[in-house]
């Protein structure tokens, strides 16, 4: 649903999760509490596209394209982990989008996810056609087919492996993170007057710095609230 400010309509507010979460994510719903006390509508996607098991980063991309709406709508994401590459991917395509809240995105996904599984288990994902993972939204094991891999490869591929953003863009990485590397989004951010990098003391998760990613984000999004942000 659009935020409403009198009869001008802003822009909506989207919560996009990373991989194996879901809409019920601990950040996710911290976030959309700590907006709906302000009387805005964070929405949490399902991007759980076309499903867990047959993840694909370009059906997450469609699924935050459709609710932003129509042609004249216009949305701010918020981004964690892959959500947070997938906010990144529809922003360098789609005007639509106005501002970025990136936490620990998964830049250089492929690379990163090489580098966790190691030569050996990539090939076992390759062979068996199925890699196992925690299914952290139902909190269960759970498998991702091999396609998952050639999807994020063929977007990558048409940017040169890095996300082209022009849009405003805040990015809270913590310095503990072993999952998605904290020197991709140093390198991402350098030289980008429009990106905003804020290191914490925190790991992946991000849970310990919730309250500072509230303040960080009200500060940034300002002026995109109200009128004046139109």
């Amino acid at each position: 649903m659009n935020v409403e400010h009198g009869a001008n309509p802003g822009p909506r507010w989207l919560y996009l999760h990373g991989f194996a979460s879901g809409p019920e994510s601990s950040k996710g719903v911290a976030l959309a509490a700590h907006y709906a006390r302000q009387g805005l509508h964070l929405e949490r996607l399902n991007l759980r596209q076309p499903s867990l098991e047959h993840l694909r980063l370009s059906a997450m991309m469609r699924t935050v394209r459709e609710a932003i709406g129509g042609e004249q709508d216009r949305a701010i994401l918020f981004g964690s982990s892959l959500g947070g590459l997938t906010a990144c991917r529809v922003a360098e395509e789609d005007a639509r989008v106005c501002a970025l809240v990136l936490l620990a995105p998964a830049l250089r996904a492929m690379e990163q996810m090489r580098r966790r599984a190691g030569a050996e288990g990539m090939r076992r994902w390759e062979e068996t056609g199925w890699m196992e993972i925690e299914d952290y939204a139902e909190k269960r094991k759970a498998r991702v087919d091999f396609g998952f891999v050639p999807d994020v490869e063929a977007i990558d591929a048409r940017s040169g492996g890095w996300p082209d953003v022009r849009v405003p863009t805040l990015l809270i990485h913590g310095r503990q993170d072993d999952t998605t590397d904290m020197m991709a989004s140093r390198q991402w951010a350098r030289g980008k007057r429009h990106v905003r990098l804020v290191e914490v003391d925190d790991g992946h998760e991000l849970v310990a710095s919730l309250d500072r990613i509230a303040a960080e984000a009200d500060d940034f999004l300002r002026p995109f609230r109200g009128p004046a942000g139109e």
